[in-house]
């Protein structure tokens, strides 16, 4: 890797965004441990599940036709389409796809999804470079490192669009080999540039956003990272000092990137909906099993969470996919009365049923001051099935797939075949699959292969 060019003067690397250019300059040719290594092909098979799952949705084939008319042409696969793109367009599509049924990963310290951003920058840039499998992973860990630990410093709430596009800078810098001052410059542009998510990310100060395939804008914050990053290298400037701003950054004194990674603090979603909502699904599954609950006798459902979850829309008869994303009520109901499936993944089958509107409707939200005083580091629910004179309540419950207590390989390996199954044959599946596991052991061509030649659904017909 040769490092490109600086149109700059050199930086004194004293400002948060120096320090964490200085960081990317100084890791991106090293190889990561294994630990973080690990996290990074867990990260992957996770995210080429939520992406395939989501190949078919209607946003998605609304972003793949624009970056196809306007991202211009180029060799760089938009996976499991048949088709391939610009760099740019190929990473716009392939996020957005990652990113459509929510299944996609996420880290409690960021309050959000980095793994929509930056994996398929890392593989829409690796393919530009021809980077090797090592530099690709580590490039990886350096995006999830940069984004979470920007979005953790963060004075206020916002989400992952807000944020995200620092972690596509990182991320697409360490592959190109761009110059420290460059990435400087380019985190700049693209902290102010990125999606303002003014109104998705502040709620309680108006009426719930409606539904909507914006969502937390992570397939924007895409393009504008690689935007950014690309205004940079041409001698664009950025206000280097954006992160040193009191009012809307709270770094510690030691930043401390890469000690312990972020990437190995990343969980994985079982259920294609907001994280706010699988803490409440796995209490009240827990129950329905433990005390085989006749779901028809059921008078009302109590959750009590913290205040994060209460902030989402919570419609009990959303019109779309988005809403049912947001809902705890709605998806209760669909998980008790239909089965988990339901939820993984998620389709427009599961809108206007009457007897889930019905279920939902007796579904209560309220606020736990305990629970609320351990989020963000814990999203619990405390979940009671009231059922004439009989009452089940769970324990604080967590959500499967945290940190702490991580799914196995062979659990993301089940993750993936659920999530796909409606738009994969049972080879294909195999074929994916397999091209991971050899990639983990130092193979990656047939991985890459994968991305060029298998068309899932009927998304090159789209």
């Amino acid at each position: 890797m040769r490092e490109t060019a600086s149109p700059f003067g050199p930086s004194d690397q004293t400002g948060i965004a120096g320090q964490i250019a200085a960081y990317i300059g100084r890791t991106r040719r090293n190889r990561v441990s294994e630990p973080a290594r690990e996290a990074a092909f867990r990260c992957i098979l996770d995210l080429l599940g939520a992406t395939g799952a989501g190949i078919s949705d209607r946003a998605t084939i609304a972003a793949r036709s624009m970056a196809l008319a306007t991202m211009g042409a180029g060799n760089v696969p938009i996976w499991f389409s048949g088709r391939s793109g610009s760099t740019i367009g190929a990473a716009w599509a392939n996020s957005a796809a990652a990113s459509a049924l929510d299944l996609d990963d996420g880290h409690r310290l960021a309050r959000g999804h980095p793994g929509a951003a930056v994996i398929p920058t890392a593989f829409a840039i690796g393919h530009e470079t021809g980077a090797a499998l090592e530099q690709l992973i580590a490039a990886i860990v350096i995006g999830y490192e940069v984004g979470v630990t920007i979005a953790a410093a963060r004075t206020t709430y916002g989400n992952t669009g807000t944020w995200s596009a620092y972690a596509v800078v990182a991320t697409a810098a360490a592959l190109r080999g761009t110059s420290v001052e460059v990435i400087e410059h380019a985190l700049a542009i693209a902290g102010e540039s990125a999606p303002n998510q003014l109104f998705a990310s502040a709620p309680l100060q108006g009426p719930p956003p409606e539904g909507s395939d914006v969502k937390e804008g992570i397939p924007w914050s895409v393009v504008t990272g690689l935007v950014a990053l690309g205004l940079a290298e041409a001698g664009h400037t950025g206000p280097r000092n954006i992160l040193d701003s009191a009012r809307h950054y709270r770094f510690p004194e030691e930043l401390s990137l890469g000690s312990t990674p972020r990437i190995c603090q990343t969980y994985f979603k079982l259920y294609a909906c907001c994280r706010h909502v699988h803490a409440p699904l796995d209490a009240l599954l827990g129950l329905i099993e433990r005390h085989a609950t006749d779901v028809e006798a059921i008078d009302r459902i109590e959750v009590e969470t913290y205040g994060g979850a209460l902030r989402i829309s919570n419609k009990p008869d959303p019109t779309n996919l988005v809403d049912v994303q947001y809902s705890i009520p709605y998806c209760l109901a669909l998980i008790a009365l239909i089965g988990s499936q339901a939820l993984l993944p998620i389709s427009s089958r599961v809108l206007a049923l009457d007897e889930v509107k019905k279920l939902a409707s007796k579904v209560v939200l309220s606020l736990d001051h305990g629970l609320d005083a351990r989020f963000p580091a814990e999203t619990l629910a405390r979940v009671t099935i009231v059922s004439g004179s009989t009452r089940f309540t769970s324990e604080p419950t967590a959500p499967q797939g945290e940190a702490a207590i991580p799914l196995s390989w062979s659990a993301l390996e089940d993750k993936f075949r659920a999530a796909t199954r409606m738009v994969a044959t049972e080879a294909q599946q195999g074929q994916v699959l397999a091209a991971v596991n050899e990639a983990r052991t130092g193979q990656p061509a047939e991985l890459m292969a994968c991305f060029e030649g298998l068309t899932f659904g009927e998304a090159s017909e789209r």
